[in-house]
């Protein structure tokens, strides 16, 4: 068993702890949580590099992108000011394209490319039609972060055809990056379109496509 197996149980934990947190209110817990859950799945990823089989071009690419999101995470939990909701956006876009760039480096182009390109955009148009009457001045922040989002997506699906990447490990990725966008399509639908008091679920989402991601590190070979 890779050492960043052992890991899952105490993310679960802290995944759970932090949406019940989120529920009741519960700031001083969260503002611990959060940011110990997203420094379990950089310690996760970090494991990576005791194994004799690893691709540290890979592992360190995902830990810049596990890094930015972490500053986002602490900004977000300050999301109802201003400032705090654009370094958010602008940490997870920057992390966007870390992973696009290290999924792109390792991945493959496929006859597939187009047919998850034409997915993503429909999604992407789907959702902004949704959001649009209520972004006001964060109309091209929110068309920034859209399509950094769906090219790391695109590339993570790319993997799948990548000769870098055994099928299983392919998947993780794939899983994990659709995760993480499933994760950010309800915060963004929850925050510029429909409120929804089951919100938090989302957290779930995203951090099992952080750990999936991060568990792929230690699956080269």
């Amino acid at each position: 068993m890779t050492p960043s197996l052992c890991l899952i149980p105490g993310l679960a934990g802290t995944t759970f702890l932090l949406i019940r947190a989120e529920f009741r209110g519960k700031r001083r817990q969260i503002y611990v949580l959060k940011p110990l859950s997203t420094l379990i799945v950089i310690g996760a990823a970090s494991l990576s590099f005791l194994l004799p089989e690893r691709d540290a071009t890979y592992t360190i690419g995902i830990l810049v992108g596990f890094a930015l999101s972490l500053v986002g995470d602490v900004a977000l939990m300050f999301e109802e000011k201003r400032k705090g909701l654009l370094l958010g956006l602008g940490s997870f876009l920057a992390a966007h394209i870390a992973y696009a760039v290290t999924f792109g480096i390792l991945g493959r182009a496929s006859v597939w490319d187009p047919l998850s390109a034409a997915l993503l955009a429909a999604s992407a148009v789907g959702v902004y039609r949704m959001m649009r009457a209520n972004l006001g001045t964060m109309r091209w922040p929110v068309l920034a972060y859209m399509v950094a989002i769906s090219a790391m997506v695109s590339r993570a699906v790319s993997t799948l055809s990548s000769p870098a990447f055994h099928t299983g490990q392919a998947v993780m990725i794939a899983v994990g990056a659709v995760s993480f966008y499933a994760s950010d399509v309800i915060l963004a639908l929850c925050r510029f379109w429909r409120p929804w008091r089951y919100r938090r679920i989302s957290l779930a989402f995203y951090y099992a496509g952080q750990l999936l991601i991060a568990l792929a590190a230690s699956s080269f070979g």
